[in-house]
């Protein structure tokens, strides 16, 4: 991977941008199943462990809504919009073909965030949410994905390189030169007059 400066941001390009995207999406999958079963094996619903005393719990929360618990039981909704926003970013990504590293970690992570939970969700007709800050709805892993890959968009979309593009005027010419060059019978001059 190496640097490329734009007229706005620094654009860090990756040498495998797909493969970089692939890996963070199986990686973020994986890590959330993963804990989903370590929690559903180790807790019962509801059930709260203390890990900081009056900040940090884990707690198994069984969620029919979407991330953080916001509208509950609308599991046809949030399945098609999964769908939707992976089908999205494959089609982006079919199209423009991007080599940002900022582009391809965040929506690796926003896809492998929305697998996660869609996982649970066809599943299991609900997701398994843990992590509990007791003054903050309930999360998971995918949910955290998804929230960072997210953040991270928003900043390349802010700081990405814009590419300066260079406008032509209409009868401007590309010349080496001021004057243009015409052929004519008797040969040829800067200017367009005849040779002496």
């Amino acid at each position: 991977m190496y640097h490329v400066q734009g007229s706005r941001g620094i654009a860090i390009e990756a040498r495998r941008p797909g493969a970089l995207l692939l890996a963070t999406l199986a990686v973020v999958v994986a890590l959330d199943q993963v804990v989903k079963v370590v929690i559903r094996d180790s807790l019962r619903p509801s059930q709260s462990v203390v890990v900081i005393e009056g900040f940090f719990h884990l707690t198994h929360v069984r969620n029919t809504g979407a991330a953080f618990g916001l509208m509950p039981g609308q599991r046809t909704l949030f399945v098609l919009t999964s769908v939707l926003v992976l089908t999205s970013i494959a089609l982006y990504w079919w199209r423009a073909r991007p080599r940002s590293l900022v582009l391809a970690v965040s929506l690796g992570l926003v896809s492998g965030g929305a697998i996660g939970n869609l996982i649970d969700r066809v599943v299991a007709g609900r997701v398994i949410d843990f992590f509990d800050f007791r003054i903050f709805p309930v999360f998971n892993v995918a949910d955290m994905a998804i929230v960072t890959g997210a953040l991270g968009l928003f900043a390349w979309a802010l700081l990405a390189p814009i590419e300066p593009h260079e406008h032509s005027e209409p009868g401007e010419s590309h010349g080496a030169g001021s004057g243009e060059t015409h052929t004519l019978a008797g040969g040829t001059s800067e200017y367009g007059d005849a040779p002496q």
